[in-house]
């Protein structure tokens, strides 16, 4: 939110899954900071989707 006071509150989505109907869009993302090494950033938000594409399968199979 924004305040009137000038107060400011923020978050930052750093995986999500939206689904419409049978087709789920999958995002990923990593806080970038001053020391960040780009290569390492790239691969954690490869991780971060790769784990949420493997939720969804898992979820497809239903509990067994």
């Amino acid at each position: 939110y924004f305040g009137f006071s000038g107060n400011m509150d923020m978050c930052i989505n750093i995986r999500t899954v939206v689904i419409k109907g049978r087709q789920a869009y999958i995002q990923a993302g990593a806080g970038i900071v001053a020391d960040s090494v780009p290569e390492h950033e790239y691969e954690e938000t490869c991780n971060k989707a790769r784990a949420m594409m493997k939720a969804i399968e898992l979820a497809e199979q239903g509990l067994e």
